[in-house]
């Protein structure tokens, strides 16, 4: 799209690329990754747009939101600051509900914000052909706006690896590019966790594993699941069903389908909680982990009753 066109709705965001590590070069800047629904804001006087990544107005799930005056159009987040720090992705979850009256309650309870990073378009001038320097340079003019902090330091970025959901690196010189991964990369944070092998859910294929259930220990001795990892190849699937048989309890336990994968049956086969394994992951919230994990190694060093859930972070 050509300079002195005006953004209109809907646009795809540009999008990131994962990476291991963060890339270095002067031509480099550094933003925090933040856990919440992305959106393109669209403002216009007293009307206001908020698209989500998938092209849907999220305007009515967050009536508290409001921007400063003018014509422009917004690349950001949509947060709930969480109270002891980071961002409350299972509130924001919520937001996403069909009553209204419950919407308005819990915007007054825990109300969210929206994040600004790029400015697309300035009063009726789209921006997408500038580089971000500029486009960031002037988002920076705009009075009013929360927007993310901007770094040119990788070291100084690196830290919010630490305690972030990751760093978000975009080139200085790129123009905006919808729906396309060449100007951001994306590192997540990596933590790995001791979990205890509560089940699995069979695979597709006859006598395999399709997925571990993993559970954690509260302090009063319950053993609750909170995640599950499948990334294992076929063969593995076979080995895995075999290993686990003689741990069947014979009895089943039930998944949260909304957690996992959509709609299924996600009925899975219970096990005596005797094995543990160490995971990756890269999000929890809630006290459970948001995505699948990845199997590192089985602990038969470690007793599964330490196996707490205050170990998510």
């Amino acid at each position: 799209m050509a300079d002195h066109a005006s953004v209109e709705f809907p646009i795809e965001p540009a999008l990131a690329r994962a990476a291991t590590s963060l890339p270095l070069g002067a031509e480099w800047s550094y933003e925090q990754k933040y856990d919440g629904f992305r959106a393109i804001a669209f403002v216009n006087a007293e009307q206001l747009v908020l698209q989500s990544r998938g092209g849907k107005d999220l305007r009515r799930y967050f009536p508290e939101l409001e921007f400063p005056p003018g014509r422009y159009v917004l690349d950001g987040e949509i947060v709930i600051d969480a109270p002891g720090g980071g961002e409350a992705f299972g509130a924001l979850q919520q937001r996403i509900h069909p009553a209204a009256s419950r919407i308005e309650r819990l915007s007054r309870e825990l109300p969210a914000a929206f994040v600004a990073f790029d400015l697309l378009c300035f009063d009726g001038n789209a921006l997408l052909d500038r580089p971000f320097s500029e486009r960031r340079a002037a988002l920076e003019r705009i009075d009013g706006l929360r927007r993310a902090e901007l770094l040119y330091d990788a070291a100084l970025a690196a830290r919010w690896l630490e305690h972030t959901e990751g760093v978000v690196a975009k080139r200085l010189d790129a123009a905006y590019t919808p729906g396309k991964r060449t100007a951001m990369v994306k590192v997540k944070r990596q933590r790995t966790i001791d979990c205890v092998v509560v089940g699995y859910r069979p695979g597709k294929e006859p006598d395999t594993v399709g997925s571990l259930i993993l559970g954690l220990y509260e302090r009063d001795g319950t053993l609750r699941p909170v995640g599950h990892s499948s990334a294992f190849n076929a063969a593995r699937k076979r080995e895995l069903r075999k290993e686990l048989a003689s741990y069947e309890t014979g009895s089943r336990g039930s998944g949260e389908p909304s957690r996992w994968t959509g709609d299924r049956d996600m009925e899975w086969v219970e096990l005596r909680p005797e094995l543990v394994v160490e995971v990756s992951y890269d999000h929890a919230s809630d006290g459970r982990i948001r995505h699948g994990t990845t199997v590192l190694r089985w602990r038969d060093d470690k007793p599964p009753r330490e196996c707490l859930v205050e170990q998510l972070t």
